[in-house]
């Protein structure tokens, strides 16, 4: 809106970092799986500190972890919306990885994915991005502001995207290998600012040392794993009708300055 300075690479790419984590922990980790159902943009709220929140959990479904998929009623919003439970009426975890694939797919182009009127022709986001990839036009559609980012992180993310858009939801990641994927890309790309920072400053090392390796060859042997803390799991039972939640993150600052890492809770309305 007016006023509203666009994000900046890092930022996004901060920010679907942080929704994936959400994502990944409610998908693998809460006491029972959740789907949520209506992964969109405007699902993932920014504080004044543009900290993520992912919202609206409204729509969700909760299922045993022995199910890998539940029937029921297509519900979701058009330009999000995974084409193959749109067909089957089957709700899986890929379901929300689909959608995340488009939140990605907007983070890169500066565009919404909602369907435009161009000429009299319907536009579709998902289809123009895709068509980008395949003609090898990738950067033509991509928004200007993250054309001057490393490309190497932007066609990785971009590459990310076209998986998780995968029309078969068996071809498409899990959300724990999508976060694993941007904390990569996250991870390298630091380290490359790091290294420019140190050139300019006519600095012969770059800090870093052995820890920094050891990240870096666990998240190249798909080992790493964060070490941020879920503390909202216990004792919340998702499935009670009538109750709907919000998982937000609380900056450090917000949290009394007890931690160091970006902290979620779940918040309950009945």
């Amino acid at each position: 809106g007016e006023g509203v300075s666009p994000l900046s690479f890092q930022d996004r790419l901060r920010i679907a970092t942080e929704v994936a984590k959400a994502l990944s922990y409610l998908h693998t980790e809460a006491s029972i799986t959740i789907f949520h159902r209506d992964i969109k943009s405007s699902n993932a709220l920014l504080d004044k500190r543009n900290t993520a929140r992912l919202a609206d959990f409204g729509a969700s479904r909760s299922v045993s972890f022995e199910q890998t998929s539940v029937a029921t009623a297509v519900q979701g919003t058009f330009g999000y919306l995974d084409p193959e439970y749109h067909q089957t009426g089957r709700l899986t975890e890929k379901s929300d990885v689909y959608s995340f694939g488009v939140i990605l797919a907007e983070l890169l182009t500066g565009q919404l994915a909602i369907p435009r009127q161009e000429n009299n022709v319907v536009r579709y986001l998902v289809m123009d991005f895709l068509v980008a990839l395949k003609e090898n036009s990738l950067f033509k559609v991509i928004d200007p502001l993250v054309l001057d980012e490393s490309q190497e992180a932007v066609e990785r993310i971009a590459r990310l995207a076209e998986t998780c858009l995968k029309l078969s939801a068996n071809d498409r990641p899990t959300m724990r290998e999508v976060e694993d994927e941007l904390e990569a890309v996250r991870c390298k790309k630091a380290k490359a600012d790091d290294t420019m920072v140190s050139v300019n400053s006519g600095r012969s090392s770059v800090g870093g040392g052995a820890a920094s390796s050891e990240t870096s060859r666990r998240i190249r042997t798909g080992q790493y794993r964060s070490e941020r803390r879920f503390p909202y799991d216990d004792g919340i039972d998702l499935g009670n009708p009538g109750i709907t939640s919000r998982l937000v993150s609380t900056s450090p600052s917000e949290a009394s300055g007890r931690s160091s890492t970006t902290q979620y809770s779940m918040e309950m309305e009945v």
